[in-house]
């Protein structure tokens, strides 16, 4: 009885070690020898033109530049005519490509989708980078948010997204290519008290691109989330990149090197090592972890709470003086 409990044992270890082997192999795989070979999607080969909302600052800028440099035209959607104009022509400068301007407010709703699906229907739309969306000004509690900035991040984050991609597809699908890039957020995969709507629309962006993806890949559409982590851009108020915080254009170089080997993906390794800690410290302990990331984030919260204070009392002090 003995040998045979050792036998079974043996053979669970070697499962189980298999097991480890492949998903290792697989984890390296896809993020470091695939993107190291090149083995990307090359968009150029998708269509003539890359669509891109949210165009003027931040991802959405460096992503602009990106295909431009690959040679694609640029379609740059964006609420402010002016800034549109700026990187347009910028874009057109730099890298001597054709560009369009869209002048759109995605939180309008579908009045504003017809207007991109018209405007971009003639078009060989190679690639769709959906990058617009809104968060939080800094940490805070649920009840605390105003309600004007929570109907802005639905609007942005989840009717946006889900209506600029359904205003591209159907053209993509119908010529059978294309490629369609999803900008969620790090967020969405582990726990975000104190940016909890945020989150949980980034969220929305994660389980809408994995199930679009399986209905657009046997009609030669590629659809891919990115959970970006911090990165140096005016919305996350980083002011100078980092290893952990690259700058847009290091963030987006790296993310274009997944885009067809990783259908969910951070885009950057640094920001996927994130992921993976938080991963293990919610196994070892769920309530810890979440604690962790609860205590950064009130953390956060109240260093902004005592800048503004400070502000607010300096300025006392100046009209007081003044007076």
């Amino acid at each position: 009885m003995t040998f045979w409990w050792k036998k079974i044992f043996l053979v669970i270890i070697a499962v189980v070690s298999l097991r480890i082997f492949i998903k290792i192999g697989i984890l390296a795989w896809k993020k470091l020898i695939a993107p190291s070979l090149g083995l990307e999607i090359d968009i150029r080969t998708q269509g003539k033109w890359a669509v891109v909302t949210g165009a003027t600052d931040g991802l959405g800028k460096a992503y602009a530049k990106a295909f431009a440099k690959k040679g694609l035209d640029i379609v740059l959607i964006s609420r402010s005519m002016s800034k549109l104009k700026d990187v347009a022509a910028e874009i057109e400068q730099e890298y001597g490509v054709e560009t369009r301007v869209i002048e759109a407010d995605l939180t309008e709703g579908q009045v504003v989708y017809a207007e991109i699906a018209k405007a971009t229907q003639d078009l060989e739309v190679g690639v769709l980078v959906n990058n617009a969306g809104a968060s939080y000004d800094h940490p805070e509690f649920f009840t605390n948010v105003s309600e004007e900035m929570l109907a802005k991040i639905l609007q942005l984050n989840v009717a946006g997204v889900t209506g600029v991609a359904r205003a591209v597809l159907p053209g993509m699908m119908e010529r059978r290519k294309g490629v369609v890039i999803n900008v969620s957020s790090l967020t969405a995969a582990i726990p975000s008290p104190y940016l909890t709507v945020y989150a949980a629309s980034k969220a929305y962006i994660d389980k809408l691109s994995a199930d679009l993806a399986t209905e657009a890949a046997p009609r030669g559409v590629t659809v891919q989330c990115v959970l970006p982590g911090a990165v140096a851009t005016k919305m996350s108020k980083i002011k100078r990149a980092t290893w952990m915080a690259p700058s847009p254009e290091k963030f987006v170089e790296a993310a274009l090197k997944t885009v067809g080997i990783e259908a969910r993906t951070t885009g950057y390794l640094p920001h996927s090592l994130i992921i993976g800690v938080m991963n293990v410290l919610r196994y070892i302990c769920e309530t810890g972890a979440v604690w962790l990331v609860a205590k950064t984030m009130l953390n956060i919260r109240g260093r902004v709470y005592r800048k503004k204070m400070k502000s607010q009392k300096e300025t006392q002090e100046d009209i007081l003086t003044k007076s």
